[in-house]
């Protein structure tokens, strides 16, 4: 049987790992980022161009605008443009 005391702090390390969502969120993408990569193929141009992109573009636009909404939109831009890029470097 548990006692109250064993109760009170189980419900308290609940209770801590749902008050950081965003930790939470960021934990769950990374495990899921991590299984998927696993099972991949070497990935091509234009992915590569796509992930790099995301990520400056994402630094970019948090320094530029900052937030989180500036971060989100640098993010997308780039990848937009890193895309592009990776198909590019392809024909060459």
């Amino acid at each position: 049987m548990v006692t109250y005391r064993e109760n009170q702090t189980m419900t308290q390390s609940k209770t801590r790992i749902l008050a950081h969502p965003r930790r939470l969120a960021l934990v769950a993408a990374m495990v899921v980022g991590l299984a998927s990569a696993g099972c991949a193929s070497r990935p091509t141009n234009a992915q590569i161009g796509t992930g790099v992109g995301a990520v400056a573009g994402g630094a970019v636009g948090h320094v530029l605008f900052g937030g989180p909404v500036g971060t989100i939109g640098g993010a997308a831009a780039g990848a937009l443009i890193g895309n592009e890029v990776g198909k590019n470097q392809g024909r060459r």
